[in-house]
Formats: C-alpha cells, structure tokens, sequence
C-alpha cells in the first residue's frame, strides 16, 4: 500500500542543528556539579528541545506514499461516433478495468462521459467498474465535442492519495474548446494519459452543404436557389454514384411552398444543383433543402443531411399587426387607415405568432392592437406570447432597428398582463404604477394543490411565479398551502396578502422553497383567503385555485362569503382523479362566477394562471366621466399637422419612464398625477423606436376620432414614425459565409460616385439562435472593403446587424448554420491524439497512443495495461510542526526540573522492599533492638540530670542564737534612709530553673550521640 517517512517543508533551516555540538560542550562543562546522571539528563533535555524547535523551524511533516492508481476513462458521446461504438467503448472501459485494476493496493477507477458537456457516470472508487449497458448518467447534448471540459472534469475528479492516469477514448475532432494546453497541464501535475482513437466506420457519407439563396431579393426579380451536397468517400475507395430524393422548401410565417422533390444522382464529390424561384410578395423568407439516400448504406450520420437559409424581399414599409384572436376584426379600421396611407400591413391574432426572430427582420414595425399577453378560455384555448416571443420582438428593436409601437385597450399595457416583461424595458413607459394616490390595486390569493400529477410541486411554483410576474408594484399577493404544519401563508404571518412592490423578490425566494402536500379540506383554504381579502383596500379581488378536486367539498356557507364580498373563484383541475374530482371544482367556479379550465397538460399551467392574473390588473384602465380632452405638450412629428384631438372616453394607466429621451407629446387632463394620465410617449430604443398611445383605435374609447379624418393622419404618422429606416442597398453590400465554426461578414462601400468609403467606424453585433447576442468587431481589409466574424457554435439562424456610421440604417443580414460542425464528414484528429499521447514531464513518462478502436481488436486493446507504472507516486502530507512545538515545549520544564530538584531515589527501593518483600520477624528484632537503644538512651539522660542537680544544690550554715535579718537598709544619696523588710528568699526557683535547663542539654546531647552510633 505505501509506506511513511519524514519530510520538511524548509529544509534549509536544519542548518541550524550545527548548534548541537556547542550546546553539548557547554552543557558538560556547566552542569558538572549536578552530578553525572542529572548532567547528562539535562543535556539530553537540551538536546532533545533544540532538536524539535528546529524541526518546527523547518516545518516537519509526515510523508505518507501510496502505491494505489487511480485511472478514469474519458469517452466520446458525441453524435459523430456512432451509437453501437458508443457502448462498445463503454464496454472496453469495463472489460479494461476488470482485467487490471490491482485490488490489493485498492486501485481505482472512474468514467466520465462527455459531448456538448461533460459528466461523471462513475466516479474514482476502489473497485471494478459496474457492468451496465449503457451511459445513463449524461443528459447533455451530443451535437459537439468539447475535450477540453471533460480533462478539466477529470482533473477535479482524481483523489489526492493516488498516482493518476486518464484514457482518453475518442475521435479528436473537436468543435468546442482547446484540449491540448489543459493535457500539457495535466502531465506537469503527474497526470498520465493514454488514447484510444476511433475512425469514422461508415466508407460513404452524405452532407449538405449548403443552400445558397441571395441575402437580399428585389420582388419580383427571378433568381437560382442552389443546394450544394458533399459525397464523401473514404480514400482508396471506387467513386460510386448515390442516388436520392432532393426535398426543397419555401416557408414564410406557416405557409409553406415545395420548390422542388425529385430523385437525382450523386455523381461526383461536390454536387450543386440548381433550382430556379421568384417571389412576388416581399416578406422573409426561411429555405429548407434535405437529401435522403436510397440505401442508407451510403450515410452514416442523418444530422447533416439538411441545410437552411433565407432571403428577404423588400417591397413598401411593412407593419406586422397583431390582434388577439378573441376579437379578430376589431382592429380593421386601423388596417385600413394604415393601408390607404401606403403601408403594407399583415395581420396576425396571438395564436400565429412568428416563431423566430429571422421572420420578424422583414417587416419594418410590430404593432400590438390592444392585445393582451394571455387570453383564452380553456386548456387548449389559452395562447400566451412566451418569454421568447417577447425577446425576439425586444431584441429587433434594439440590435436591428425594428419599431414597435403598442395600442390600448382594456387588455392592454399593465391590464393585458405585459408588467415585468422585456417589452415594458423596450417602451417608454412601465405597465405599473408606483403611485399610491391613485386607486388602481388589485388583490389575487392563490390556494396550491397540485402535489400529485407529475412534477406538481415544480409546476406550482412555476405557475404561481407566472401570476407574481403579472402584477404590478402596489397589488397584494398571497400564496396559501398545506404542509406538515397545516394550512399556512406562504408570507405575510395570519394576513398572508402582502404588496408585491417591496416583496417581490423575497416571494419569489418563498415560492421556489415551497413544498405543499395533498390538502385535505377546501373550506379552511378559502377561509383565509376570504377573511384576508375583505380587508383588504384593493378594488379586484381575486383567488386562483388549483387542485385535483379530492379535498373534502367546500360548504354552501363559505361560497356564500364569496359571493356576498364579489370575489370570484377560479378553478383550475388538474388530471389525478379524472373528471369524478373535477365536479366540486366546477361548482366552485359557477358559484362565485370564476372561470373553469381543465388542464390536460401542465405546460398549459402558466398560460392559465397568467390569464386569470390579469383580472387584478383591471382597476388600471381608466374611463373618467364623459371623456376628457387631449392636451398637447409638445409638437412632434407624430402629431405633425394635427392641432387638437377630439374628446377620449377612456385609456390605461401607465407611468412615464424617468430618462430624458422620452417625449410625451400628449396627456390627459386627468388624473391629477401627470406621470400617469399620458396618452402618446416615443423614445429611441437602441437602433429602433418604440411608442405607445394608451387609448383605443375607435372602438371603446376613441368612437369620435374613429370618425374624424385626422384618424388616417394620426395613425400613419404614428405608424410610420416608428418604422425602420430604408438603408441605400444600391451603396453598401453586406454578406455572409460560415466557414470552420464562424461566421463571416463582408460589407463594400461605396459613396454616390460608387468611389470607395473608405476609413468607416463601422459598428455590428450578432444575435444568436438562443437570442444571446455578442459584438462584432468591423476592420477594413481593402479599400471600401469591411471584414468581421464571430463563432457560431450552435446550428440555427444567426442575425446581424452592422451601421456603417453613426446616423446611418444599419444593415441587416443573416447566417444559416444548418448543423453543428460536428456532424461534419471528417477523419480522425489522429495529430491531436498523437501530441496527446506524447505529452510528458521530469516526472510523468509519455502515454501510449493505441491501435484504432475496431470490435475486431477488442482483445489486443485489452491487453493494455492502464494500470501500469511510470507515474510519480503519491505523496499525502502531513504537518506535524505543532506536535513538536508542544513536545519541545514540555520537555523544557524537565530541564528546568532535572537542574533545580534533587531526588533521593534510595527511598523508592526501600519503599518496594516494604511493598514486595515483607519479613515480619526481622520487623519485630528491629524493633524491640531500636526500643533498647531509646531506654538506655533515656537512663544515661537521667543519670547525668540528676549528677547536675546534686552538684547544684547547696546548705547554707544557719548563725547560732541569733535569727537572720529581717530588714535591710537603703541608701540613697546621702546616706542610708530608711529599713525595708524583705522576706527570705528561697532557693528553690533557681534549682528548678538549672535543672530545666540541664534536662535539655542532656536531651539534646543524647539525640547527637545516637546520631552518631549505628542503626
């Protein structure tokens, strides 16, 4: 497995152990009192603290090295390599491992997958790989191959205490990212890699290349559409013909043309055929050209078999006019206004939308006639301007010059659903309104119970972020659902309604956390929504309610609430228990005058809810009594000619956007508030201009201009102000060519005298199929000649829009990639996988680059040992510098300890004689021995006392016949005074005194003579 040792981190700081040796000198010379033993126990404490204050110093470390390889297979997904090698190189990997992984030293091994992205299908474990089919974990696309995030993936993926090799199984052809320099990296950092390299297995291919249509077609004007087809044929093979049917179409909007479906023959390499067309209706239009081979021998990958392109034909100004689809016809006035002022109108409703942003790019406005975001009634009647409609339109005003210009009504502006979309950012005005003054609040609860149809929860939070979206700033909002706590807001405590404008990014973040359960009841929902909302100060109240009808029915009681406070109910069933659940969602519904839908498809789900959304949005259209007259703030050219306007019944709240390059040439008198009572604003919206006039076109709110004749004039102006600027194409040519995964753009410039413009600050940017855009960077290469280009990595339709000068139309063009570059007939990048194979480092020995990967030679290329040596082995470090610092630093006080305390270790043996070895009898003899010892000690003490008290004592003689004085005579300063008597003294106190005094001394005398006699 491995085996430990000690490193350093700076070993140039054991340079300090050359101290030792002068620590030792002076230790035996200083310390030589102590004794030998404690001398050279100090200096072993001495050392042994140095020694590990440098090893901290140099930062000691345990080195810990394996023996255990760790190898992950990296295999090739994309669409390039047929699906049976796929799993024939899954099974390779399998086999491989099972053949060589050493289960002793606990190898392991990984498997990551990788096509568009890369993912791990296994990652580094200590066994065999488990023995499945097929990948299962990569959900990717595999219409590109991009190595490079798949050697990056690995490398992230490899443990630390393992050597580390990759086996790299693939064809080398990469479209996306750069392998090479990461693979060098790789090996710098002790990564080996090893390759298996996969050939195209099919000796016959078919690839459209493409089909070829002028950019730009005058109407009416003849021309050829050519389709150019590659028949690829491996090297060394016989040319053979391919037959097949040629299919070519023509489509604009959902009308489609077939120009051409015949059988032809494929005689050479590159085939080009002809096909000739003329248009007579300008518009944009998308070519389609596929080829199918009778023997599907002859074409290994499909993807390639089809190519796009388009053209536009320009005619007069063209305005595309959109209705919703409940009221078709109600705008035709306003058709026929613009149509009797010479311009091109075509009319669609909400259901017909366009479906890419090339089809917007023929017209030079988009009107939107009172239209509302969602209508409908039902599940396969609600039709909805998805996120991406709304982009495409935002997008062409702002990168490519396309007005667009948005009339009112009662389900327009903010009331038709438009707040918080990339349209409100496009026009002049917002759909909300932030003041509070004005009365225009609208109140929506929504009750969530779609747990149990698939991927309810998700659905449900995307549906109720849908509403949320909808409403403006000053509404109130509420989310009630059931969970493992009962029936709860999802905000706003017991209230649970709360104004969207200061909370709506927190309800979002509630919205996507909510996770409801089944819901057993209906009454205690609608209870708090109704007691919620009758507070309220809002003029629309409203509940959305979503269930599969299984809950306990809801009582007469509380629907009579509903109805008694003007709150509508709608219901929306979901399909978990059929139509039975269905009835008591209905009744609901009918009771309180709410709408019903039936909801067969969960993608439906947002349409509905947004629909339903808009009733809250309601109280922002506003009819002042008997009308009110336009008041003209400014002169513009929309209103050019026109000096007042007759009186208007009606329009929609909105509010002015706060920026200097908004023009609000009309208002209403009221309301009061000025920001909010406007009637015509424009502005300049990147290359594109955009207005908005809140009212109607005549026939609610404007019934006397409809009949006026300033109602041509008006709208036209309108109209034909907002519409894209003609570019002079007889002095600027633009054109395009794909070519190795980028776009190519030419622009010719010419002045009137078709003389060079040469030194143009030309300005571009490129919109990709996703709607994203990126720049593009125009250099001049010849005189009058403008070149840029920009990566094209994903197939579809590329816009581009390029303004030759400031001031000027821009130029618009297209670019049809028809399919990844990966679906290219190319070889095997054998190069690439050779340089792969070849990397090596001071540590790591260069890989091996196998034999192609054929089933044939599955058995030799599992020979292979992916599990051999030539790697640096691992190295797991450790810092151990704190032990040391700790250890070093307790050994310090046994230094100290060692030259400051003297220890007599004779008691320890003493103690373990008396502990272990026991003798009672000799006990016994000791102690009777030390008892005489002590008794003779004391009888010679007494002996010498008492020799001291009798030479002490004294008898004094006593005079015969006569007694002692009693008195003694005191002598002062001149003599004797006066007689005292004085008592007898007796000599008995100072006897005693001599004789403490000589017992002491003899004790003492005794304890140093027993001193000195031995034990």
């Amino acid at each position: 497995m491995g085996h430990w040792q000690i490193g350093f981190e700076h070993p140039s700081y054991l340079v300090l152990l050359l101290i030792l040796p002068f620590v030792w000198w002076v230790g035996y010379h200083s310390l030589s009192g102590l004794g030998s033993v404690r001398k050279y126990l100090a200096i072993f404490f001495r050392t042994a603290v140095l020694l590990l204050i440098i090893f901290a110093i140099a930062g000691v470390q345990w080195i810990w090295i394996s023996d255990r390889l760790t190898v992950i297979f990296v295999l090739d997904q994309s669409d390039s390599i047929p699906q049976a090698k796929r799993q024939a190189m899954l099974q390779f990997a399998i086999e491989n491992v099972k053949r060589h992984r050493n289960q002793s030293r606990q190898d392991r091994a990984g498997l990551i997958v990788f096509g568009r992205e890369a993912a791990i299908e296994f990652p580094p474990m200590d066994e065999d790989l488990p023995p499945i089919k097929q990948v299962e974990s990569y959900r990717g696309t595999t219409d590109a191959t991009d190595l490079e995030s798949a050697l990056k993936l690995a490398q992230a993926c490899f443990p630390e205490d393992s050597a580390r090799r990759i086996v790299i199984v693939t064809d080398g052809n990469e479209t996306l990212g750069n392998a090479l320099p990461v693979a060098s990296s790789l090996v710098e950092n002790g990564i080996g890699i090893d390759v298996v390299p996969i050939r195209l297995e099919s000796n016959a291919e078919i690839l459209v290349e493409k089909i070829d249509v002028p950019s730009s077609v005058r109407q009416g004007q003849p021309f050829d559409t050519r389709v150019v087809i590659h028949r690829y044929v491996e090297a060394g093979e016989q040319q053979q013909p391919v037959d097949g049917m040629l299919t070519v179409r023509r489509r604009v909007g959902n009308q489609s043309v077939t120009l051409a479906e015949e059988s032809i023959s494929l005689d050479r390499e590159v085939n080009v055929i002809s096909i000739p067309d003329r248009i007579d209706l300008p518009a944009g239009y998308t070519y389609e050209a596929e080829f199918v081979p009778f023997d599907k021998n002859n074409d290994a990958i499909s993807q390639n078999n089809r190519a796009s392109s388009f053209a536009y034909v320009r005619g007069k100004g063209r305005v595309l006019m959109i209705e919703d689809s409940e009221k078709a016809g109600e705008y035709d006035s306003l058709v026929d206004a613009l149509r009797r002022s010479d311009i091109e109108v075509e009319v669609r409703d909400n259901s017909q939308l366009f479906t890419n942003i090339v089809e917007l790019q023929a017209y030079d406005s988009i009107l939107l006639a009172g239209v509302p975001r969602s209508s409908g009634a039902g599940d396969t009647t609600v039709v909805s301007f998805t996120d991406e409609h709304i982009e495409m339109m935002a997008t062409s005003a702002n990168k490519f010059g396309v007005g667009i210009v948005m009339i009112g009504g009662p389900e327009a502006f903010g009331a038709g659903g438009w707040a918080n979309t990339k349209l409100e950012e496009a026009m002049p005005v917002d759909f909300q309104i932030r003041n509070s003054k004005i009365e225009a609040v609208g109140a929506l609860a929504m009750v969530m119970h779609a747990s149990e149809i698939p991927d309810g929860n998700y659905w449900q939070k995307v549906i109720a972020r849908s509403a949320l979206d909808m409403l403006g700033p000053m509404d109130f909002c509420g989310v009630i659902q059931y969970d493992a706590l009962g029936y709860k807001w999802l905000w706003g405590d017991s209230v649970g309604m709360s104004r969207v404008g200061p909370n709506r990014s927190q309800m979002r973040s509630r919205l996507m956390a909510m996770q409801p359960m089944d819901m057993p009841d209906f009454d205690p929902t609608l209870n708090m929504a109704l007691n919620s909302l009758v507070s309220l100060p809002a003029s629309i109240k409203h509940v959305i309610l979503i269930s599969d009808g299984d809950p306990s029915p809801s009582s007469n009681g509380v629907l009579t609430g509903f109805v008694n406070a003007k709150i509508r109910v709608s219901t929306v069933a979901v399909g978990a228990h059929g139509p039975a659940g269905h009835q008591e969602l209905l009744r609901i519904a009918n009771t309180t005058g709410g709408n019903y839908y039936v909801a067969n498809s969960a993608k439906a789900l947002p349409k509905i809810f947004q629909r339903e959304a808009r009733r809250v949005s309601k109280p922002l259209v506003y009819e002042p009594e008997g009308g009110d007259l336009p008041q003209i703030l400014s002169r513009h050219e929309i209103i050019q000619g026109i000096d007042s306007l007759p009186a208007i019944t009606g329009f929609v709240l909105t509010d002015v956007k706060k920026s200097s390059l908004v023009e609000v040439p009309l208002r209403m008198p009221r309301p009061s508030e000025p920001e909010n009572a406007t009637l015509l604003a424009a502005w300049t919206y990147g290359l594109g201009r955009t207005a908005v006039f809140t009212s109607d076109a005549g026939k609610r709110w404007n019934t006397q201009l409809l009949g006026s004749p300033l109602y041509d004039k008006f709208f036209s102006q309108l109209v034909r102000w907002s519409m894209r600027p003609t570019a002079d194409d007889g002095k600027y040519q633009i054109a395009t060519q794909v070519r190795d995964g980028k776009v190519q753009v030419i622009v010719t410039a010419l002045d009137q005298d078709d003389r060079f413009l040469n030194f143009l600050n030309m300005s571009g940017i490129a919109v990709a199929p996703n709607l994203q855009s990126q720049p593009l960077t125009m250099q001049q290469v010849a005189p009058g000649r403008y070149v840029g280009e920009f990566e094209a990595t994903a197939s579809g339709s590329y816009m581009v829009s390029v303004v030759p000068a400031p001031g000027q139309a821009p130029l618009t063009v297209g670019a049809s990639v028809p399919f990844s570059d990966e679906y290219r007939v190319r070889e095997a990048n054998i190069e690439l996988l050779r340089n792969l194979a070849n990397l090596s480092s001071r540590e790591v020995q260069p890989g091996t680059l196998l034999d192609p990967f054929e089933p044939a030679i599955i058995d030799s290329l599992l020979g292979h040992d992916t599990y051999r040596g030539g790697l640096p082995r691992s190295k797991s470090l450790k810092d151990v510098w704190p032990w040391a610092v700790l250890v070093g630093a307790i050994l310090f006080f046994g230094d100290v300890f060692v030259r400051r305390v003297s220890i007599d270790f004779l008691w320890f043996g003493r103690w373990m004689m008396k502990r272990f070895r026991p003798d009672p009898k000799a006990e016994d003899e000791q102690r009777l021995r030390r008892l005489k010892q002590l008794r003779g000690q004391k009888e010679a003490a007494s002996q010498t006392m008492e020799k001291r008290t009798a030479s002490a004592q004294f008898q004094p003689d006593e005079p015969s016949g006569s007694e002692a004085p009693s008195s003694t005579e005191l002598f002062g300063a001149d003599g004797p005074t006066r007689k005292v008597a004085e008592k007898p003294k007796s000599d008995r106190p100072s006897l005693q005194e001599d004789a403490d005094k000589s017992y002491t001394s003899r004790l003492l005398e005794a304890k140093r003579k027993a001193k000195k006699k031995p034990s």
